[in-house]
């Protein structure tokens, strides 16, 4: 597992002291407990993962924006999503919508590997050369569309998909490993609500949980362009 190069993650002391302040406020402050998952957005460095004109903002308790109608995710969204997930360090993930490649980047301090899609391959460019600027090893970006999920390196142990779908796409629960988990925001384009799904054997238990706002996600199980506009 590939672990933050310490010298790119605390160049900044100022941006180092906001980060750890963004985990015991927005994160711990606000109920997430996993230890593991804590230490991770602790060591990896939000403001790299954004323009630079928006670097100043990236410890700030909101989604910002990183060109092409996409965001980064709000700090305590992606720890609400991963941590009912119970990722173990052998496991090996599924990203939609790698968008910055933040949530990935968290994922890989968490599990053996991690596979994410992005659909505009010119944010998946740019992911790929933050992550191999940062060291992190045992993540692999594709170009494609995330709704039908990447079945090549399938099963995965655990999914997360960060962009709102009208509803679960059958492609990415096929994919799921015997006891895989997965979380998908599901509802209109504009309100979804996080809802998770455990996999045993052939069955599969869901739980809808708090109400959230994702970009949508495009592409053959989700929206199609029109409807995402």
């Amino acid at each position: 597992m590939s672990k933050i190069t310490r010298g790119e993650a605390f160049a900044n002391e100022e941006l180092t002291n906001r980060r750890l302040a963004m985990v015991s406020e927005q994160i711990a402050g606000r109920g997430i407990r996993d230890s593991r998952l804590l230490q991770a957005m602790r060591e990896v460095p939000r403001h790299e993962f954004l323009p630079k004109s928006a670097r100043d903002n990236a410890y700030e308790d909101r989604p910002l924006s990183i060109g092409e109608g996409q965001t980064i995710s709000q700090p305590y969204i992606v720890a609400a999503m991963i941590e009912p997930l119970d990722c173990g360090s052998k496991d090996h993930v599924l990203d939609v919508g790698t968008g910055s490649g933040y949530q990935a980047a968290v994922l890989a301090q968490l599990v053996r590997s991690v596979v994410s899609i992005e659909y505009r391959p010119s944010l998946a460019a740019r992911a790929r050369k933050t992550l191999a600027r940062l060291g992190i090893s045992n993540v692999t970006v594709l170009d494609g569309d995330g709704s039908d999920g990447s079945p090549v390196f399938s099963p995965y142990d655990a999914i997360v998909v960060a962009a709102g779908a009208p509803e679960v796409p059958s492609g990415l629960i096929s994919q799921l490993s015997k006891r895989g988990k997965m979380v998908v925001p599901v509802g209109t384009i504009d309100l979804q609500h996080l809802t998770f799904f455990r996999r045993s054997g052939q069955d599969l238990s869901e739980e809808v949980r708090e109400g959230c706002v994702f970009v949508p996600l495009v592409g053959r199980q989700g929206w199609r362009h029109s409807g995402a506009k």
